[in-house]
Formats: C-alpha cells, structure tokens, sequence
C-alpha cells in the first residue's frame, strides 16, 4: 500500500460488487436453487451493507430477493413436499 493512497477506496468497490452480485443472486434464485442463492444473496447484501456501499439499493433488494426466495423455498416445500417447481396439475 502507498502511503499517499486511502485504502477506502478498494474496500468500496468490493461492497459495490457485493451489492450487484446480491441482487442477481437474489432475482435468478426466485427461479431456480433458492436454497442455495437465497442465503448467499443475504449474506453479501449484509456484507455490501456493513461495507458502506454506494449502490445502497441494490443491496437493499439483493437482502429482499434473498428473504424472498427463502420464502418461495418454504412454500414450495409446504405446498407439495418437494424442493421443485409444479407446473402440472
């Protein structure tokens, strides 16, 4: 590290990547492996947050998508005993 450089700056743009990434981890896991995106998409909104992030936004539905596909999950597994879609009848 150079000492005329802030070191906030690197930090800052990984929490904007966790931002990003949470958000899309969030949305593709209402559709498939919820059980697996859901969780990952709110511990990195969490971590965007702590990380002061500038895409605060993202993070915040990144955390939403996350906690929704949680839900999704339950339901789904409430509705008909499977971890799957049914589009049958």
């Amino acid at each position: 590290m150079r000492p005329g450089r802030p070191p906030a700056r690197r930090s800052t743009r990984d929490a904007d990547g966790l931002a990003v990434a949470s958000f899309v981890l969030g949305l593709v896991g209402l559709l498939v492996m919820n059980i697996l995106l859901g969780p990952a998409a709110i511990v990195m909104a969490v971590l965007a947050l702590v990380g002061s992030t500038s895409r605060r936004g993202r993070a915040l539905l990144g955390l939403v998508l996350g906690i929704a596909d949680l839900v999704v999950l339950a339901l789904l597994v409430t509705g008909n005993g499977l971890v799957a879609w049914n589009f049958g009848g």
